[in-house]
């Protein structure tokens, strides 16, 4: 856990990439329940924020 902790601050690409692809997982399961509308609302955000990280990341060091 602290090699993943180490790795953010440093901001290294495998743990920021991580965190990028937790984010648009997040967002497409908040996009497909039908429960609360809140997070249906946001959904969309959450996605996007998680593929721009996600581009942003693939330019940090290994």
């Amino acid at each position: 856990m602290s090699g993943f902790l180490n790795g953010l601050l440093r901001f290294r690409r495998g743990p920021w990439e991580m965190v990028a692809t937790i984010l648009i997982a997040l967002g497409v399961f908040m996009l497909m329940q039908p429960f609360v509308l809140w997070a249906f609302t946001y959904s969309f955000i959450v996605t996007l924020i998680g593929t721009v990280m996600f581009i942003i990341v693939s330019h940090f060091p290994e």
